[in-house]
């Protein structure tokens, strides 16, 4: 039978050794990791993170706009130091990101998982400037424990950030008249009701707060955290669901990709969920084994998993968009 060898990597006089456990050989793997780091240039992850601070600075200062009609390429070229107004958005988003996938890096890094640096994507400066960012594993994740541990880093990572950011933002918010507040709603999960009468107090009936900046980056990065923490496929949330339960895991996905339809179909339901249950459709709602699916988690491991259960819980948003 043929040695596992690393995916993506053309050298085949190195050869990975697996543990009886599961865990990649570490000698091997440090050798891979030596082998692939000058094929790794660390030019494409700082360039496309530079696009994507100046596309997020863009897009924050674009929400700041005061024409109606006015397009974003006008309004970039009429007042380019206008950009600077997208600072608060800018910054709190792109440290809710940032926080996020160096959560997956650093725990790969921990686990001897060859993992690229964080690969940001630049997006239009319509609404937020950025479609995420992603983290190319070189080599399947074998280990229960690890898999766990990647898994869920990120999303715990990002939403400590993202939690004390909406504290802040919501301080700097103001509550205005529904009359005033038109165009796009955004959804409001528990946790958000939660901070908002922690931090503003009851919101009488017929009025809504208008969030500030920081306010809505910090919204955006728990409805990331939440979309990430979706139990299905290879999602941040499929990897904690099967570390935990295993092959149970895939019930519990066709649970959640049916629950996700039926939200759509909702009167004002949100379109977007169709394309979640398609994307898991065309992935697969399963989970690749691991080489040691007995491994023990441990009583730590088992209790931050279902904190990551409670997360997704506090951050879904079953309607996350809607126009008033």
């Amino acid at each position: 039978m043929d040695e596992p060898r690393l995916p993506g990597f053309d050298d085949s006089r190195i050869v990975l050794k697996v543990k009886p456990n599961g865990e990649w050989d570490e000698t091997t793997l440090m050798m891979a990791d030596q082998a692939i780091a000058p094929r790794s240039s660390v030019a494409l992850p700082i360039a496309l993170f530079l696009a994507t601070a100046f596309t997020t600075l863009w897009a924050g200062a674009y929400q700041t706009k005061t024409s109606p009609v006015q397009g974003a390429w006008e309004f970039l070229i009429s007042d380019p130091w206008g950009l600077l107004k997208g600072l608060p958005f800018a910054g709190t988003l792109l440290a809710i990101l940032v926080t996020h996938e160096f959560g997956h890096y650093v725990l790969s890094r921990i686990h001897r998982v060859p993992a690229s640096w964080p690969l940001f994507i630049p997006g239009p400066p319509h609404f937020i400037g950025t479609f995420g960012a992603i983290i190319r594993m070189r080599s399947p994740i074998l280990s229960r424990k690890a898999l766990f541990d990647i898994g869920v880093a990120g999303p715990i990572a990002g939403f400590v950030v993202a939690v004390v950011a909406l504290v802040i933002g919501l301080h700097l918010s103001k509550v205005v008249a529904d009359v005033e507040s038109y165009g796009l709603h955004l959804g409001e999960p528990l946790l958000l009701q939660f901070l908002a009468w922690l931090v503003i107090g009851p919101i009488p009936m017929g009025y809504d707060v208008v969030l500030h900046p920081i306010g809505f980056a910090a919204w955006f990065g728990l409805f990331v955290t939440s979309l990430n923490l979706i139990p299905i496929g290879q999602l941040d949330g499929g990897h904690v669901a099967y570390a935990l339960w295993g092959e149970r895991q895939r019930p519990l996905a066709l649970a959640i990709v049916g629950i996700l339809i039926v939200l759509g179909f909702l009167p004002g339901g949100w379109p977007g969920w169709f394309l979640w249950a398609g994307m898991a459709g065309i992935f697969g709602l399963a989970h690749p084994p691991v080489r040691d699916p007995q491994a023990a988690l441990g009583r730590t491991r088992i209790w931050v998993g279902w904190a990551a259960l409670a997360i997704f819980l506090l951050t879904f948003a079953p309607i996350p968009f809607s126009v008033h």
